[in-house]
Parts: C-alpha cells; structure tokens; sequence
C-alpha cells in the first residue's frame, strides 16, 4: 500500500468525521434558532429537531441556570454544538496528517 493510498483514506475518514460534526452541531444550532423564533412547536419537524437537539445535547441541556429560559438554551445547546465542531475537526485534522 502506498503512501498515496493511506493518505487519501485517513483524508476521507477525516472529511466524513468533519461533515457528521457539522450536521450534529447544525441539528442543534436549528433547535436554538426554533426556540428563539418561537416555532411551533406542535410541527413535526420542530418537534424532531427539538427532540434531536435534546439527545445530543442531553449531557449540556441544563447545566446552566440562568434566569432567563433563552438564555438556558443557548448556553446549554450552544456549548453542545461548540464541543461537537471542536472535537470533530481536531480529529479530522489528526486524521489528515
């Protein structure tokens, strides 16, 4: 196997690692941007992502206690989806050297 070989698949392991870290956080920036907007949330689809965002978030989801229920979730949600593109695109980025 050659260099060549290795390196183009640790660099589309890492592309794939960078794109689910991008989707995950997405999920959960959707569910802030709902939840600020005030989206109905008898929708579906709201309801899905806000179920989504919850599960992939359940580890952030009340870790703060703020006054102000927006303020919980963006901070909760928020830190969620900033740990998911941290952790993700450095391992993309170990995955590519």
């Amino acid at each position: 196997m050659s260099y060549r070989t290795r390196s183009s698949g640790s660099s589309s392991a890492a592309r794939i690692i960078a794109v689910v870290a991008d989707i995950l956080a997405f999920i959960i920036i959707l569910w802030i941007l709902m939840y600020l907007l005030d989206a109905n949330r008898g929708n579906d689809f709201v309801q899905w992502v806000h179920d989504a965002a919850t599960w992939l978030a359940g580890w952030s989801h009340d870790l703060f206690t703020f006054d102000a229920a927006w303020a919980r979730v963006v901070a909760g949600y928020g830190l969620a989806a900033v740990v998911y593109l941290f952790i993700g695109h450095a391992v993309a980025g170990r995955l590519r050297r």
